[in-house]
């Protein structure tokens, strides 16, 4: 087994979106902002090597949108810099045999998608790809709420279902994938929320998405604007970091735009914080 972190396209967001109800004072020494108040965010996926699979876990937010919504969102290049990630390690999207998705927020599954050209329907990519996302977080995508509608890329679930190679789950494993691979959900950021553990010689790896994008989402009163139930998304963090700290394992970060992964500790007052943080991840 090989894991690699790959860089994705990065955007800005607001950062008081990106920090709930957390005074700017304080994190905005953690996330500096621009002269727009935008935070600078990562895209950041997980490549796994196994069993004679390539299994890409996420796939970022791409660089679908057209100019004026790259603008809105922050998107920093018009190139999708995911495909030039996976380039430089002399493969195509074509040579990934499955795509695991959390969820279908468009900064997370909008790299599924090729880059915008005028006048052009943006191409549903990893042709050859098994998709596999929780049956909870497909239906939310298909039957969005008010409050989330724009987080959605336009029929894009229903482009999933049409390919033919969607794997809707909603259990602890995939038929996609080999036993080193499980899931966990969460409903806090969103329904159905899907956590992947991958089991390697170093230990335990959680791709942490939405429930922790990032090491200042660690502190557990820490939440984004766009949580749904910001409550019950403090009590599944608790649970993944005390699961992480007794596995010896570590997390992996999407957002964070210095930190790929982290190990956990807590210290006697009960409070979470990373060590031994890693910029990128290359694990054998």
């Amino acid at each position: 087994m090989r894991v690699r972190s790959l860089e994705g396209n990065r955007q800005k967001l607001d950062g008081g979106a990106m920090y709930g109800n957390c005074p700017r004072a304080v994190w905005s020494k953690w996330s500096p902002p621009d002269a727009d108040n935008r935070i600078e965010l990562a895209c950041r996926v997980l490549l796994v090597d196994v069993a004679g699979l390539r299994v890409l876990i996420e796939t970022g937010i791409g660089a679908f949108f057209d100019p004026a919504m790259r603008g809105r969102y922050g998107v920093e290049s018009s190139e999708h810099v995911l495909l030039g990630s996976l380039e430089k390690l002399g493969l195509g999207h074509a040579d990934i045999d499955v795509v695991v998705l959390s969820h279908l927020h468009f900064d997370h599954a909008g790299g599924l998608l090729s880059a915008w050209r005028e006048g052009v329907e943006s191409e549903l990519l990893f042709p050859r790809a098994r998709y596999v996302v929780s049956q909870a977080a497909f239906d939310r995508a298909l039957h969005a709420h008010d409050r989330d509608r724009a987080s959605f890329v336009p029929r894009l679930a229903e482009r999933l279902a049409q390919s033919g190679r969607l794997d809707l789950v909603s259990g602890e494993r995939s038929t996609a994938l080999p036993d080193d691979f499980t899931f966990t959900y969460s409903e806090g950021h969103t329904p159905g929320l899907m956590l992947t553990t991958v089991r390697t010689t170093h230990g335990p790896i959680t791709f942490a998405s939405d429930l922790i994008p990032g090491v200042p989402w660690i502190h557990l009163p820490i939440t984004m604007g766009y949580d749904r139930f910001p409550e019950r998304l403090i009590e599944e963090k608790r649970a993944l970091l005390e699961r992480v700290i007794a596995d010896k394992g570590m997390i992996a970060f999407t957002h964070d735009p210095d930190v790929a992964a982290a190990r956990v500790r807590r210290d006697d007052a009960g409070r979470f914080s990373t060590e031994g943080a890693l910029t990128t991840l290359d694990w054998m």
